[in-house]
């Protein structure tokens, strides 16, 4: 039996190899010294079959800006991580804020629908609690004013994230012609709202063609104490403000004058 060296491309360590010479063939076998080289095959073997896959690249558009990564987007509260790991760092840092609680935060946000003439109908009432429950992820309640009959649902914690996160990313994107929304909606105490005309940009309502659509107003309460930290916080989060029209613009009902208020037959030259 005569013996060589071989080294495995695997490991660098080179082993043994017995050949018995016979009358019909030659066989080889590896000569392993001892057990800890046999536990080294294992282990590069096992490393080598349970390799973790290549991390895959975030999808970009055509412009070449970064799309929001597929294991980012499966996160079930994405908005309020983003919120505590990033917003709260920046808006402390611009704003100069010495304590936490001073940071403004979401508190609440307030969907309602106003139903118009389906609320005297039975059916058109519950169609209409179904769909803003399926959007918002609560069951609203009846809001009587008068002779008008409303649906309101209040939102709050994580649910409220969740819901900002696909109005944003989801609902606004899908309205026709959307080029933004309002920046000038603010109230003046740091709170927003904005008003959809169709529910139907968001997903979990089916398109119907010719059907009623019904819109909703949606009231975003911040704790902020002015408007442009209100402003900021919601920048930050992905509002897309839009960016023709200027903010602080004081709008300004037209004057009217004396010929105004005249009958066309009359003329501008007053009573004859």
């Amino acid at each position: 039996m005569a013996a060589a060296a071989v080294t495995l491309p695997s490991s660098g360590t080179p082993f043994a190899v017995a050949t018995t010479a016979s009358s019909s063939s030659a066989r080889r076998c590896l000569l392993l010294p001892s057990a800890a080289p046999r536990r080294a095959l294992r282990v590069v073997a096992s490393a080598a079959t349970e390799a973790p896959p290549k991390p895959t690249q975030p999808p970009t558009s055509p412009s070449g800006i970064v799309l929001v990564d597929p294991s980012e987007a499966q996160k079930v509260h994405r908005l309020k991580a983003v919120y505590d790991q990033k917003v709260v760092p920046l808006i402390t840092e611009e704003f100069g804020y010495t304590n936490v609680h001073q940071v403004p935060k979401l508190e609440k946000i307030v969907v309602n629908c106003g139903l118009g003439a389906e609320a005297g109908n039975s059916k058109g009432l519950d169609a209409a609690m179904k769909d803003l429950a399926m959007i918002t992820g609560q069951w609203p309640v009846k809001i009587r004013e008068g002779n008008t009959i409303g649906i309101a649902v209040t939102l709050r914690g994580r649910i409220m994230y969740n819901f900002l996160d696909r109005l944003i990313n989801l609902g606004l994107p899908r309205t026709m012609d959307f080029l933004g929304v309002n920046p000038n909606s603010f109230d003046g105490h740091g709170n927003y709202s904005l008003g959809l005309r169709d529910q139907g940009v968001f997903p979990e309502i089916p398109y119907e063609v010719g059907g009623k659509k019904n819109g909703m107003d949606v009231s975003i309460v911040t704790s902020a104490k002015t408007d442009n930290e209100a402003f900021r916080l919601l920048v930050l989060l992905g509002m897309p403000f839009s960016e023709n029209i200027k903010t602080d613009v004081a709008i300004r009902k037209k004057r009217l004058k004396r010929h105004h208020f005249l009958s066309k037959g009359k003329g501008k030259g007053g009573r004859r």
